[in-house]
């Protein structure tokens, strides 16, 4: 797909589209703008001409372009959660950007079942862990097909039991995440655990102590985060305060339905993300209560959250950072830079916006 293509639709010109999507350090006067020509140059298909690019520059000619394939660990659809839909959008951009082809966006329907012993499937992942990891080298690919030139970007908490069948497929890989792992692969990640402290510590400073917590409870950092910030400032731990979900909006409005129609509610509502908070607001905008507005709070920062009523307060992550040091750690290993795994943590931060200002 030409240049002139996108620039006609997005009634711009071809040098400013060029501009956009050749130069990653260039920012457009409208930021509505670039956003036009990405998500064009992503509909369209259009891949960057790196080859005539390099060539223009001086540089080294690439003869075959990385192409970059993703990983949606929690959901089976990208729109289930907005948190993960901004941060794909970013990675796309970063694709292109970097001169890279996007591959294909998986899911966990995608993965077959580690149980599968079909001789003829011949994808990833087929065999158990165990296996896997005592096939020798010669037999692996008659297994697990390798991807040359590609590598894997993981958007969320990958089951450890999926990384060695990864590692057959995909040369290099990078985690995006709020829980690390034990440097089992590149990550770029925000502490999960430091960002709900950081929440939970604003709740308190507000005078709140019955606090309750709706989300995922499974080896999650930010109920790990929940239940020692609560230790720490020895409140009691209501388990009937604790409402386990998949972290959506409907299972948040569900939720908050449930601790609506308790006698003893808290004061306070801590969400493991903005998708889940955006369900308790609602539920909360529905069935209004007399005397009962409890502060809500949550981690993410997603676009919806500024627009939410009222709007929501929450622990910003740095996502655009994130989706920018994924692709270049990424491509730093793809090129043979660097063989040890790394980790890189970056700071979160909390917006203070209209879901906390109740003072009990």
């Amino acid at each position: 797909m030409s240049l002139k293509k996108i620039a006609e639709q997005a009634g711009t010109s071809i040098a400013t589209v060029s501009r956009v999507l050749n130069h990653p350090e260039h920012k457009c006067n409208d930021p509505e703008l670039q956003k036009r020509i990405w998500q064009l140059a992503d509909e369209l298909h259009y891949t960057p001409n790196t080859t005539a690019r390099d060539l223009r520059n001086g540089g080294r000619k690439q003869e075959t372009p990385f192409t970059i394939d993703v990983f949606l660990t929690r959901f089976h659809s990208i729109e289930n959660d907005a948190f993960f839909t901004e941060l794909f959008q970013i990675v796309k951009e970063e694709i292109l950007a970097n001169g890279c082809i996007f591959g294909q966006l998986l899911t966990h329907i995608d993965i077959p079942d580690l149980g599968k012993t079909d001789p003829e499937t011949k994808h990833i992942p087929y065999k158990t862990t165990s296996k896997i990891k005592e096939e020798s080298a010669k037999v692996s690919p008659a297994w697990i097909t390798p991807k040359k030139h590609t590598g894997l970007v993981i958007l969320g908490k990958c089951q450890e039991n999926l990384i060695p069948l990864l590692k057959k497929r995909y040369p290099c890989m990078v985690g995006i995440d709020r829980n690390p792992t034990d440097y089992l692969y590149d990550e770029i990640f925000c502490n999960g655990t430091s960002a709900t402290e950081q929440a939970m510590e604003y709740l308190i400073s507000l005078h709140h102590k019955k606090i309750a917590y709706i989300g995922d409870c499974n080896y999650e950092s930010r109920y790990i985060g929940y239940y020692q910030t609560m230790l720490n400032h020895k409140f009691p731990i209501g388990y009937d305060q604790i409402y386990p979900t998949d972290q959506t909006k409907e299972q948040g409005y569900q939720a908050m339905l449930q601790i609506l129609n308790k006698p003893d509610r808290p004061t306070a509502i801590f969400c493991a993300n903005d998708t889940t908070a955006l369900g308790v607001l609602e539920a909360l905008k529905k069935k209004r209560h007399k005397d009962y507005a409890p502060s809500v709070i949550s981690i993410d920062d997603i676009e919806a959250a500024k627009h939410s009523s009222p709007m929501l307060t929450t622990i910003s992550i740095p996502k655009q950072e994130m989706g920018h040091l994924a692709l270049t750690t990424l491509l730093d290993r793809l090129s043979g830079h660097h063989r040890e795994n790394i980790r890189i943590e970056l700071p979160c931060h909390l917006v203070v916006r209209e879901s906390c200002e109740y003072h009990y």
